[in-house]
């Protein structure tokens, strides 16, 4: 039976490659193009179940690594050696996708050296130029004179304050919400895409810290969606500290969070917002901590 961090693991590693390549070839093109036919040139075809894409991903890894455990490294090369040549893959594999691969691939205790290699790794685009132009272009103290402005508010404006600062910050940061973030309640829900991975977000503020019953209705929305979803919630206050130790006891989690002095760290320009979120996710995933603030995650990494 495997470990629940090798089953976290395992997700983790579906939702990276998930776009590599398609699920199954159209049946005119290339049929070695695909995790179908990645997978079966390894002798791997018999653990695509098809149906959902992601799922089948998910199961794929799960089942090769309990049957076929020394058929993992060749799998995940013949995926990757498939995608460069997947010609409506867009955009090309980059090396930054390769060196995430490979952190997440030595989690599951596997290391395949040919991913490894300098020139290989050099030989691939990057993407940095293009994260760098678009937290180049943000105003920062215009968004912390903004967020300091809204805490004079009363709770009605302060949360349409709130709702339009998030807005404006999460599109400045090129993290294109899926539509504009909306208030329900005390709270603010919307959506936004990074690294290719979707989040859910609910947004609070509120005078009390953030309870365990407020993190636990959050885990189970994000929960009762897609499998591969994340969710960031973002409270002004804290989170409680008695709340963050049941709520990781209870479970593993998809869910991250960050709170005001998260938000005014990045707004002094000690790290982008996208960043910040890859910074939390990463923790989550090697720890399974639902939060661990920016200021000691600069710190340990």
């Amino acid at each position: 039976m495997m470990k629940l961090t090798e089953l976290q693991h395992i997700q983790e590693l579906a939702q990276h490659i998930y776009h590599y390549l398609p699920g199954k070839a159209h049946p005119f093109a290339d049929q070695d193009i695909s995790f179908l036919g990645a997978a079966a040139e390894v002798g791997l075809d018999k653990y695509w179940q098809g149906g959902s894409k992601q799922p089948a991903i998910l199961k794929l890894i799960e089942l090769t690594l309990k049957y076929d455990r020394d058929k993992f490294c060749s799998l995940i090369l013949k995926i990757v050696e498939r995608s460069m040549i997947y010609s409506n893959r867009s955009p090309q594999i980059t090396r930054e996708e390769i060196k995430e691969l490979n952190e997440i691939i030595k989690k599951l205790e596997f290391k395949i050296p040919e991913l490894w290699k300098s020139d290989f790794l050099n030989s691939l685009p990057s993407r940095e130029p293009d994260t760098v132009e678009v937290t180049e272009d943000i105003d920062l103290s215009k968004f912390k004179k903004q967020l300091i402005e809204i805490t004079s508010l009363e709770p009605q404006p302060r949360g349409f304050a709130f709702e339009k600062f998030l807005n404006g910050l999460f599109m400045e940061s090129g993290l294109s919400p899926r539509s504009s973030f909306r208030i329900v309640g005390e709270q603010i829900d919307g959506s936004f895409v990074l690294d290719s991975d979707t989040y859910l977000l609910e947004a609070k503020w509120q005078n009390d810290p953030v309870s365990e019953g407020d993190l636990l209705v959050f885990y189970g929305k994000v929960s009762g969606k897609a499998t591969w979803s994340r969710g960031l919630f973002i409270c002004y206050n804290i989170f409680s500290s008695d709340g963050l130790i049941a709520f990781s006891k209870s479970k593993s989690t998809n869910i991250i969070g960050m709170t005001s002095q998260d938000i005014f760290f990045v707004l002094d320009g000690k790290i982008s917002f996208p960043d910040a979120i890859r910074a939390k996710a990463r923790w989550a995933a090697e720890t399974g901590e639902f939060y661990k603030s920016i200021y000691e995650l600069e710190s340990h990494y």
